[in-house]
């Protein structure tokens, strides 16, 4: 990685959690400043302007999200025990995968009317998420864990929908009981599915 390379990426792990806590139309040049200890120029030298920063911390931080999501994963065996993990990841908002919460939640709801390139970027992200949960089960129903008949598609919607908005609701209130509560009542809905 060259100097440039370093410093650019560098530029990103600083700016992507004050980003996603603050927002990118609250977040000022001056707070990457601040916390990179870089002139404003310097950070004119890598990025045209603050979106095109803020684009580039938007996919930092769904990759860090992927990335600690997938290191938990790793260590389960069955389908069943991957789902679990990803709901027990995901909804620990008092110690969240990405500082700041969820960059899904944080970046779609600021850009869904005002920022087309990162709402593309986040609704990618769900439709991936949604995905990897659906394909978890078909994975199970192929392996005889879970029931041939289980709609792992519809179930993928549910269970994603039902942990972001936990999320939302556990964020606002300051505590984990409301997302545990959501996180108990689907791991239920996964045993219900089981076979074996």
């Amino acid at each position: 990685m060259s100097k440039g390379e370093a410093t650019r990426q560098f530029i990103i792990e600083k700016a992507a959690p004050i980003f996603n806590k603050k927002g990118i139309a609250a977040t000022a040049m001056s707070d990457i400043m601040d916390a990179t200890k870089l002139a404003k120029g310097s950070l004119y030298v890598h990025f045209e302007n603050k979106d095109v920063l803020a684009a580039e911390v938007v996919d930092h931080n769904l990759n860090l999200g992927r990335k600690k999501l997938q290191a938990a994963l790793n260590i389960a065996g069955t389908s069943k025990e991957k789902l679990f993990t990803y709901i027990d990841v995901v909804t620990d908002i008092l110690n969240p995968p990405v500082p700041g919460g969820c960059p899904m939640i944080n970046f779609g709801m600021e850009a869904d009317d005002t920022n087309p390139e990162i709402k593309q970027k986040i609704n990618q992200a769900i439709e991936s998420t949604q995905q990897w949960i659906s394909d978890i089960i078909k994975q199970g129903i192929k392996a005889g864990e879970f029931r041939p008949d289980w709609n792992h598609k519809e179930f993928a919607t549910i269970m994603f929908a039902m942990v972001e908005g936990g999320i939302v609701i556990g964020r606002v209130a300051g505590n984990n009981t409301k997302i545990k509560a959501i996180g108990k009542a689907l791991k239920q809905m996964i045993s219900s599915q089981q076979l074996t």
